[in-house]
């Protein structure tokens, strides 16, 4: 099997559309905080620090407008109580991301040229 290289420069290329939605240092480190399990936003805020609360509930809806992130309202009365998780799809991250972990730690004191 050979390796395919999309063409990442061209708009419409999928990879480039996935790089460009998974690119904010947020919905990285969201993914990271979510993976333990299904988490409420102040349990995510304490997690994350320097996320703003509105960054984080902008980061929220779009992850969940991309399918990554379920939102759950465990009770509808004030204050309301909702929960985040990831979806199936946004499960699938964790691999990749624990290959960008291993090549970080791998490569974190390699010397510049």
């Amino acid at each position: 099997m050979s390796l395919v290289i999309p063409d990442v420069l061209e708009e419409t290329c999928s990879t480039r559309q996935a790089l460009e939605r998974l690119g904010s240092k947020w919905r990285i480190l969201l993914i990271y905080g979510l993976l333990a399990g299904p988490q409420r936003h102040s349990e995510l805020r304490r997690r994350i620090p320097g996320i703003t609360q509105k960054m984080l509930t902008e980061t929220l809806r779009g992850m969940e407008t991309d399918g990554l992130v379920r939102r759950e309202v465990l009770k509808e009365s004030t204050p309301q109580h909702i929960e985040y998780s990831l979806t199936a799809l946004g499960k699938t991250l964790q691999e990749p991301l624990a290959a960008i972990c291993t090549w970080a730690t791998a490569n974190l004191n390699q010397p510049t040229r």
